[in-house]
């Protein structure tokens, strides 16, 4: 079992508070407006999401624009998440092969989709995932529309070009004939003015609202965005291949109170 490495500090660790914490997301300002109901026969046209993951304060209402797309879309049968390495620790490409806690309950390892997922540059490895928040604050959102979640996790530690891909191309191996939504656990700039970071952003947005995964790559290098999963958004786009894009929402902290610096945040879908 992976016990919660962030809760208390990140999201609500009461059951009750986080599940008003989320309904607030979904209410908030910047947020979607409200939660909608999950669709029973959606038409699962969602192939990827592009998911903030900062403390939800922060990040939360934009991350439920993504959610809020999931919710009206219908629900897939797993999904594979695909967050940076913060830390440092552990393997390069990590696959968290363990049922995951959180305060909404155990998210579900899924064994024969983990299995698919476990070659090339892809290894197990649970210490990469241990204190790493890009992944674990995807699930108490999905455990809130979905109840039983079942999931695999991959912490990139590699984000270059090549090291995206080889994982895009591994899991889009692994997704084949599966009914899967793949997630990209990503902020934008950080900690530069929101003009500034408004502008960086868009230029990466829209690269990736263009499906060009080597301008992108460029884009990020060229105008420094400071992006800390931009390999998650390469490897995502790699695995789910050709697809009509939408940016949900992009915001700041900086758009709902007065500050210097911020960190922008983007919630992106990808459908069939």
């Amino acid at each position: 079992m992976r016990y919660p490495a962030v809760a208390g500090q990140f999201y609500e660790r009461d059951a009750g508070a986080l599940r008003k914490q989320i309904d607030g997301c979904y209410r908030h300002p910047i947020g979607p407006g409200g939660k909608p109901a999950v669709a029973a026969n959606g038409p699962r046209s969602l192939k990827g999401l592009v998911v903030p993951h900062a403390g939800y304060a922060y990040s939360g209402p934009v991350a439920a624009h993504a959610y809020a797309a999931l919710a009206r879309d219908g629900l897939p049968d797993a999904f594979v998440i695909l967050g940076p390495n913060h830390t440092g620790l552990g393997a390069a490409m990590a696959l968290g092969a363990h049922d995951w806690e959180t305060p909404l309950g155990v998210a579900v390892y899924d064994k024969d989709l983990g299995a698919a997922l476990r070659k090339g540059a892809v290894t197990e490895d649970i210490i990469a995932h241990r204190h790493e928040h890009s992944i674990e604050v995807q699930l108490p959102f999905l455990q809130d529309l979905a109840g039983e979640v079942r999931f695999a996790p991959i912490c990139m530690g590699l984000q270059e070009l090549p090291s995206a891909v080889e994982v895009g191309e591994v899991v889009r191996d692994a997704i084949q004939g599966r009914d899967v939504v793949v997630l990209a656990s990503t902020d934008f700039s950080h900690y530069i003015p929101k003009a500034e970071a408004a502008r960086r952003d868009r230029k990466a947005i829209d690269r990736i609202l263009a499906f060009d995964v080597n301008g992108f790559y460029r884009t990020i290098q060229e105008e420094d965005v400071s992006m800390c999963g931009f390999g998650p958004v390469m490897a995502m786009m790699t695995a789910i291949g050709p697809a009509k894009t939408e940016l949900l929402k992009y915001a700041s902290p900086g758009d709902v109170a007065a500050m210097d610096d911020v960190v922008g945040y983007g919630a992106i879908a990808m459908r069939r």
